[in-house]
């Protein structure tokens, strides 16, 4: 009786010498923080599929219906975003992607409604209210919209909800519209004729960007920067009843209202969603709580084809750990029983 005793107290005492020698993770879970990734050279601005986002390590972030302030959708459908971050030194860019049935890309009729996604950063320390922030904490949100990037590709007018349609002419438009030559809002040149171009509303210009650089201090306070100031790039593309959107900017912004990031800080952020197809506008939408962010210290860099190797490393080190292990063990046991055969 008292050999089993000490054989057990024996075996306990090896698995966790042996887990401890070997680094063997008792439990794993998802880390809090998102990390981006230092790479060299030039960020995939527009490259869904770069290489380069293997260098990095996604997270899953999950999102709940915004129930704070009208308007509210209860049953939002987007459940949750999966982010990736990279940059290099001078820029910055987050990967964003999330499962949607339908591509909505079109808002020329009434009754419909875009995809988007945003990212929000506070302008202020700690953490701010996340929705929209509030008096005295504001927020920067980059807000990515399907139809602006529809836009950018193709611009979009009534014709493109109704093919079939006919008009005789657009007033104060350059182009042949009797050529049927459908005008872009570039094609409106006399601004005493588009009162909201002559005021600068940043919505009645061309869009620079799909990306929409917006500052809030709570509700009813968003106000989009001035044209200037739109100084987020994105591009976004849905294939296969998914979403994936990209969100480029400098890491330093010379607009005092911006965010701006330098490597080693860790910072907060927060992401929301809207699915079109089930009418979600406005304050309708999917949110996330606040997360952690940092950019990766100088002189961690990692180059795509080293991000690579690392990631096609890690599993025969894996394998190789967990061998090692189970033969210690395997030793540990049957010289455990040859101990409990041996007579008193």
């Amino acid at each position: 009786m008292r050999k089993h005793r000490w054989f057990v107290i024996i075996l306990t005492f090896a698995i966790a010498g042996a887990v401890t020698l070997l680094k063997v993770p008792l439990a794993s879970s998802q880390g809090t923080t998102l990390i981006a990734a230092q790479v060299e050279g030039d960020l995939p601005l527009e490259d869904l599929d770069s290489p380069l986002w293997q260098a990095t390590t996604a997270m899953d972030v999950p999102l709940s219906a915004q129930t704070i302030a009208k308007p509210i959708a209860f049953e939002t459908r987007v459940k949750s975003v999966t982010a990736r971050a990279l940059h290099n030194g001078t820029q910055v860019v987050f990967l964003v992607e999330w499962a949607d049935d339908t591509q909505n890309d079109q808002t020329v009729r009434i009754q419909d409604f875009r995809d988007a996604v945003a990212l929000e950063f506070p302008l202020v320390a700690g953490q701010p209210f996340i929705c929209m922030g509030m008096q005295g904490g504001n927020v920067d949100i980059w807000h990515w919209k399907a139809d602006w990037q529809a836009d950018n590709i193709a611009w979009q007018d009534m014709e493109k909800a109704y093919p079939d349609m006919n008009v005789d002419q657009y007033p104060f438009a350059s182009g042949d519209a009797f050529a049927g030559e459908m005008p872009a809002p570039g094609d409106y040149q006399d601004i005493n004729y588009v009162p909201a171009l002559a005021s600068d509303n940043l919505y009645a210009m061309p869009h620079l960007s799909p990306v929409e650089d917006i500052i809030a201090g709570g509700f009813g306070t968003l106000t989009a920067e001035t044209e200037a100031g739109q100084n987020v790039q994105g591009y976004g593309a849905w294939a296969d009843g998914k979403w994936r959107v990209i969100f480029s900017r400098e890491l330093v912004s010379p607009d005092a209202e911006d965010a701006s990031f330098s490597p080693g800080t860790v910072y907060s952020i927060a992401f929301a969603a809207w699915d079109g197809a089930n009418g979600e506008r406005n304050g309708e939408k999917s949110t996330s709580q606040w997360i952690s962010f940092q950019l990766e210290q100088q002189g961690k860099a990692v180059a795509a084809a080293q991000g690579e190797q690392q990631a096609e490393a890690s599993l025969p080190i894996q394998a190789i750990t967990w061998i090692i292990l189970g033969a210690s063990l395997l030793l540990v046991f049957i010289g455990a029983v040859i101990y409990l055969r041996l007579p008193e």
